[in-house]
């Protein structure tokens, strides 16, 4: 049985290059091999070698028991705030990027592409290129396009292209550095990121997308971010308050069971209630490696969960994220 992480990020010596020759990305990396630091804004953080050398990244899945790894681009690289000829560019040097680093490691290492999203024609133009030419079979997205939302008609025929192509969402928030009541104590990430992806979900249930989007694989970062445990919330809402149903008469609790879940919870107790809510069959290894609010030891995590069934392992630690590739791992 291959334990297959699908949540696992990189950060190409393509883009890093292209950061470093234009200052248009407003991005510096300091230093020299090791010891070289990624700074944008408030952000900082160590640009560790398993960032951007293969070798490196399968070193640290050794640690973690990973046998595969889908890698997808680290959120600094949407650049949702591009336009126009470069914004196409820069996804293009990313998904390079990525490709060169999974073809350096083919038996363990997968890739996932970026879309320059802001130009949804673009989007669906690199989304059939990294299709055609790499065999990317998952694309991450940011649970919002700068301050517009995934559920946005604007956005529906790039969805709907994924859908056509069998390809899996990976939606992944990305509030780092973001003003306000959550710019301190590092609440943009504790809090920020998995508010976006619930209300990113909210918004995809409530407007009707998900009605539309029937075939649509969407995998959630960090758990699911509040929802699962949350549900009920939105459930009952949808029963008594019209605002909600005014589009869609579909049951928040069937929608949610639509989308995969990683199990980046770092709590066994909260993997139980992921699992108790949308069943095993919907819940993936994730490490969000290599940054530091990952996952240093997933397999042992999962282990941890009470009442653990054999079924329930296997499903976490392979069958599901086999299932949300269709069989193409």
């Amino acid at each position: 049985m291959k334990r297959i992480d699908v949540h696992n990020h990189v950060i190409p010596e393509t883009i890093v290059r292209a950061m470093q020759a234009d200052p248009a990305y407003n991005t510096r990396i300091e230093g020299e091999g090791p010891d070289r630091v990624f700074i944008r804004g408030k952000v900082r953080f160590p640009f560790e070698a398993e960032f951007y050398d293969a070798e490196a990244k399968l070193e640290s899945m050794d640690r973690k028991k990973i046998d595969i790894a889908f890698i997808s681009p680290g959120p600094q690289c949407f650049f949702y705030n591009l336009r126009d000829e470069l914004a196409i560019q820069t996804a293009r040097i990313v998904n390079d990027g990525v490709a060169q680093m999974a073809a350096a490691k083919p038996d363990r290492l997968r890739g996932m592409a970026t879309l320059p999203m802001q130009h949804p024609e673009a989007a669906i133009a690199e989304l059939e290129r990294v299709v055609k030419e790499y065999g990317f079979r998952g694309v991450e997205l940011g649970t919002a396009i700068g301050e517009e939302e995934l559920a946005d008609p604007k956005f529906r025929p790039v969805l709907k292209r994924i859908e056509q192509l069998k390809v899996t969402v990976f939606a992944h928030p990305n509030t780092q550095g973001s003003a306000g009541r959550l710019d301190c104590y590092y609440l943009t990430n504790l809090i920020g990121n998995p508010l976006d992806t619930t209300i990113m979900v909210g918004k995809l249930m409530f407007s009707g997308a998900l009605d539309e989007l029937k075939d649509l694989r969407i995998l959630l970062a960090h758990g699911g971010g509040f929802l699962p445990y949350q549900i009920g919330r939105f459930v009952h809402g949808h029963k008594v308050r019209p605002d909600t149903a005014a589009v869609t008469k579909s049951d928040p609790h069937a929608m949610l069971k639509r989308f995969w879940f990683d199990a980046l919870t770092h709590s066994p107790q909260a993997i139980r209630h992921l699992i108790d809510v949308v069943g095993s069959e919907k819940v993936v290894l994730g490490t969000d490696a290599p940054f530091d609010m990952g996952e240093m030891a997933p397999v042992d995590r999962v282990e941890m969960t009470p009442g653990l069934t054999a079924k329930e392992r296997e499903d976490i630690f392979c069958r599901a994220a086999t299932a949300l590739f269709d069989g193409k791992i």
